[in-house]
Parts: C-alpha cells; sequence; structure tokens
C-alpha cells in the first residue's frame, strides 16, 4: 500500500467547490483533502468516500486528472445554470467514475448508519459549506 495523507482543510482552500478531493503529489503520495465541517465523524465520511472512490478509479483506469477535469467542467455548468446548485457531479450520466462514485456513496451512507448519524443532516451540512466564507 502506498503512503497516503489524508488532511482536514478549511472549505475554502479545496482547489474547487467540493468537501473532499483526492490526487497522487509529485512524490507519489495519495493525497486527500476533506473540508472541515467541525464534525470528525462528518469529515471521516468524506474521507472514506474519496479513499473508495479514488482506490475503485485507479483499479479500473480511471485517471484522477479526467475526475477533476469532469469536477471543474461540472461546477461551471452549475454557475452557468445548467445544473441544481447541488448537483453531484459524480451522479451525472456523463461522469467518468460514476459507477465508482456511486459505490463510495453506498459505503458512506452504511458507514453513517453505522455511526448512528442522520444523513439528511448530514448532507444538509456539507451543502451548508457553500454558502459559507472559508
Amino acid at each position: 500500500m502506498r503512503e497516503i495523507h489524508i488532511k482536514t482543510i478549511s472549505h475554502n482552500e479545496q482547489r474547487y467547490p467540493t468537501t473532499g478531493d483526492y490526487w497522487r503529489d509529485t512524490n507519489g503520495v495519495e493525497q486527500v483533502r476533506v473540508s472541515d465541517v467541525g464534525n470528525p465523524d462528518y469529515e471521516f465520511l468524506v474521507a472514506l468516500h474519496e479513499l473508495v472512490e479514488w482506490y475503485l478509479t485507479e483499479k479500473r483506469g480511471i485517471k484522477e486528472e479526467d475526475v477533476s477535469a469532469f469536477d471543474i467542467q461540472f461546477e461551471k455548468e452549475i454557475e452557468e445554470g445548467k445544473h441544481p446548485e447541488h448537483a453531484e457531479p459524480g451522479f451525472d450520466p456523463r461522469a467518468p467514475y460514476i459507477k465508482e462514485h456511486t459505490f463510495a456513496i453506498k459505503i458512506e451512507k452504511e458507514i453513517a448508519e453505522e455511526l448512528g448519524i442522520d444523513w439528511e443532516k448530514y448532507s444538509e451540512r456539507l451543502q451548508e459549506l457553500y454558502g459559507e466564507k472559508g
């Protein structure tokens, strides 16, 4: 297993509008960044989602650069009014990683249930980040 660095950061430090992000740095270390939501359980769920999605995409030959490029383009489309404000790019049928994203959500929901986390409250808290200033 290669080295993985997971870090919670201020939401405004994300590379683009997202609550979780992953990439391989120039030293070959997998980087995962999770937006600080003030709840360690919620941040764990986001990190878990990112790890599952990353690993599955890598195993299936889907490049991180393609995932990020799609996400960034999708966010531009949200700004242009082509999608609802809180639409998730990973559920768009054009997403190169829709299968992996969908599976990661399933795992995320299972762990949320095990932790006694209300999925709706969790989702609402993540959506609130987009109205906050870092």
